[in-house]
């Protein structure tokens, strides 16, 4: 199970990165810095510009870890996106580290031992006989499966709509928002405080979606020039933009 966790790991060790970056790179006081920390807490630290412009850069990468690295990126990027709750980049740099590892991505939990590749048999085996646990476990993989495919292969998933007639991103979207959504309403969500991200990962599905796209284009797979199947979905995404703004207008 996928828990926003990330902040709450961060020990010493990321501290120590964050105050001696903040420091060299603002030429602000050590101990100013400190102050900031003990007044305002971690995230006064972690939301700094000028802890994104370090870790991107690539300086110190030996000794920044991939969670911190992942959690700021992540929150940077929705940050620009109007997606102020740290709980929810925390929960998404958490599914970005953990689906990381090996077949992960296509299983509920790391050791299940059914690997779904299609969105459509998770939605398979949600209309079949399986205990609570598991039902919850399968609508919370549908959000998060939607949401990794459709947020960091993007062009994977216009390209296989185009040449093969596959479900486009409207699908990705319109399952993951339903997956997280109906996981909400499980008692175990309540019991790992996950109803709240749930819901506003489900409701914001898109402009998370529309991020990651941003995460991935710019970090992961950044292609210059961008191809046409890119470039058709980024005027999409565009388009989609514009018309919301005129409605809001009106």
């Amino acid at each position: 199970m996928i828990l926003p966790n990330l902040r709450a790991s961060f020990g010493s060790d990321e501290i120590e990165i964050l105050l001696h970056v903040l420091e060299e790179r603002t030429r602000r006081s050590r101990k100013l810095w400190e102050g900031q920390l003990a007044e305002a807490g971690l995230d006064s630290l972690l939301d700094h510009p000028e802890t994104f412009s370090a870790v991107m850069s690539g300086r110190r990468v030996t000794t920044i870890s991939p969670k911190l690295t992942f959690y700021v990126m992540v929150r940077h990027t929705l940050r620009e996106s109007g997606l102020d709750d740290p709980a929810i980049a925390d929960y998404v740099a958490a599914l970005l580290i953990e689906f990381t590892v090996e077949g992960r991505a296509q299983r509920i939990g790391r050791y299940d031992e059914v690997a779904y590749r299609y969105l459509a048999d998770i939605v398979g085996d949600l209309e079949g006989e399986s205990s609570e646990r598991r039902q919850f476990l399968l609508h919370a993989h549908l959000g998060n499966y939607s949401l990794w495919l459709a947020g960091l292969f993007p062009d994977y998933v216009i390209a296989r709509l185009h040449r093969r007639g596959a479900p486009g991103i409207d699908y990705y979207e319109d399952l993951g928002a339903t997956g997280f959504l109906l996981a909400s309403e499980y008692d175990l969500a309540d019991h790992y405080d996950l109803v709240d991200v749930y819901r506003q990962v489900a409701g914001g599905f898109r402009a998370v979606r529309r991020a990651l796209n941003r995460v991935s284009d710019r970090y992961f797979f950044p292609i210059s020039p961008p191809p046409i199947d890119r470039l058709l979905r980024q005027a999409v995404d565009l388009s989609d933009s514009h018309q919301k703004g005129r409605k809001r207008g009106n």
